[in-house]
């Protein structure tokens, strides 16, 4: 047929990981001069149109097809901007008339969704003007070959816009269905005494405190000639900043499907060293800081994959960073510590992406890290009086001594000195076991020999989401450490440390009438008993239970 052409795109075209097809509405013919064309769909609430080529369009009852006839450049400008497109894609350099053209388009293979992209980007460099489609609602176009595109302005944020869609318009009503899957960001901490990345994690103020940033690029995004991506965190006042650009590396890996497990974690810290099957790419990466926030923007996710192959598959970009809970840090899990992030991603495959104008964005995901207070005071085991000038060492499991500024030192000798109160506070620990030791007593009292330990064990932070976490702390004491009180909300546990009085230790360690922990003592004492173990359950809203 020299100058009758069938459907051209009577092809699949595949964008955004969806499969477009060019469904032709029922319905009686339109006049030949023009056609009825209707975008369906959720992706775009607004479209552009723009004319190739115009066309005699009467549809064929035999092959439900379109048959075209009479193919001419919708215009010049058009016709310069189209044809080295096509002369670059495989058309002969010498073909320079319409028909040709679209004969060649309509070969098996040679319109692909990438080529319909670049004919898209050439025809918007040259200023074509477009006619503006509204999702939802028919429209006259006359009859040819159009290129649609959803209207940037009216992509809305977790939507994207397709690669161009080809259409042929004429003869019966013409609909579009155009379908678009977006990335997706999800935000993890990682807590240390499981080893293992989670929604919620405890820790002590001033120590390393990794996050995870980890996005998904769906399969299919065949239109871009280049993908970047930006990471926006927004954290808490109660973390601290500093270490962020510093520590920051960014991992890419090939697929859609798969975990994001881009480093190697061990006890509290997370290695930089990529895992097999992730690339590094923290070198083509910008990290910008300011104040509680900072973006991360990628460089282009298609290059660093090796092509657009790969790419095809979809990717995975994971960031990690340090980021440790600081002393203005919410105690208790009545609001914890909230880190929450989103993904700017490109608007579609025409965006221009050097800028924040071109990307839109995903709804947020968040991670959130508790901390826990323990005040220790030294009392009077014979009334309860608090005690001044006890000396204590106080060891957390890595080996490290509480010092005087609350800060933890490697100094063997480092102790802490109880003030007229009695206290000796642990400011923002993590759920952990401590180890208490008396150096020396306060005077006319004797001091505890041998160590004790405060075992503080949290439970409930292995959730899917923050918003579910409920924690639950246990608190296990050794005598003579008793738990007075607990406030879940704040965080706070109050411990008691006692010491015996000089006096009854003289009289060959015999309480008191009505000292009722001493007798206990001594009675556990008689029958081997090393230590007496209370346990307090700490939930929501406080209280506690003494085994």
């Amino acid at each position: 047929m020299s100058k009758m052409l069938r459907h051209l795109l009577n092809v699949v075209v595949i964008a955004m990981a969806a499969v477009f097809s060019f469904a032709i509405a029922p319905g009686a013919a339109h006049a030949a001069d023009t056609g009825a064309i209707t975008v369906d769909g959720t992706v775009a609430t607004r479209y552009d149109a723009y004319q190739l080529l115009s066309a005699t369009v009467v549809d064929d009852a035999d092959t439900d097809q379109k048959i075209a006839t009479d193919v001419t450049w919708a215009n010049d400008a058009v016709r310069q901007a189209v044809l080295p497109v096509l002369h670059d894609a495989g058309l002969d350099s010498t073909v320079s008339t319409a028909q040709v053209a679209a004969e060649w388009m309509n070969a098996d293979g040679h319109m692909t969704t990438a080529l319909a992209a670049k004919l898209a980007r050439a025809i918007c460099n040259t200023g074509a003007v477009s006619v503006a489609l509204k999702a939802g609602t028919a429209a006259e176009l006359p009859c040819g070959y159009w290129l649609i595109v959803a209207d940037d302005g009216a992509v809305a944020q977790n939507e994207a816009g397709t690669a161009p869609i080809m259409a042929l318009v004429g003869g019966s009503a013409v609909a579009v269905k155009p379908k678009a899957a977006t990335p997706k960001v999800a935000k993890h901490v990682l807590e240390d005494s499981a080893a293992a990345w989670q929604k919620a994690a405890d820790a002590t103020v001033a120590d390393d405190l990794y996050w995870r940033l980890s996005a998904t690029v769906p399969a299919g995004l065949t239109a871009y000639d280049t993908y970047a991506v930006q990471f926006v965190d927004t954290m808490s006042a109660g973390l601290d900043p500093s270490k962020v650009a510093a520590s920051m590396r960014v991992y890419v890996a090939a697929g859609a499907d798969g975990g994001f497990d881009a480093v190697a974690c061990e006890g509290g810290n997370a290695s930089s060293a990529p895992a097999k099957g992730w690339t590094d790419i923290t070198s083509q990466c910008k990290v910008s800081v300011e104040g509680n926030a900072f973006i991360v923007r990628t460089g282009d996710l298609i290059a660093a994959l090796g092509g657009a192959d790969a790419f095809t598959a979809g990717a995975r970009v994971v960031a990690v960073y340090n980021a440790p809970l600081n002393s203005a840090c919410n105690h208790g899990i009545a609001k914890g510590n909230p880190n929450e992030v989103y993904l700017r991603y490109p608007r579609s495959p025409l965006a221009g992406q050097s800028g924040d104008a071109g990307f839109t964005r995903t709804p947020s995901d968040d991670a959130c890290a508790y901390t826990w207070g323990l005040s220790l005071i030294k009392r009077s085991s014979s009334d309860d009086k608090p005690l001044a000038g006890a000396k204590l060492r106080i060891i957390d499991d890595r080996g490290r001594i509480l010092t005087t500024d609350g800060s933890w030192s490697t100094d063997a000798d480092a102790c802490v000195t109880t003030g007229a109160d009695g206290h000796v506070e642990l400011t923002g620990v993590d759920a952990d076991v401590y180890t208490v030791e008396e150096v020396a007593a306060p005077k006319g009292y004797t001091a505890f020999e041998g160590k004790r330990t405060v075992t503080v064990t949290a439970e409930g932070l292995d959730v899917k989401q923050v918003a579910a976490a409920k924690p639950k702390v246990t608190v296990s004491v050794e005598s003579p450490l008793r738990v007075d009180t607990a406030d879940a909300g704040t965080g706070l546990i109050e411990l008691s440390v006692l010491n015996t009085p000089s006096k009854e230790v003289s009289r060959g360690f015999m309480p008191s009438t009505g000292d009722r922990t001493l007798v206990l003592v001594a009675v556990l004492a008689a029958i081997g008993v090393a230590a007496i173990v209370a346990a307090l359950v700490i939930k929501r809203g406080g209280g506690r239970r003494e085994k």
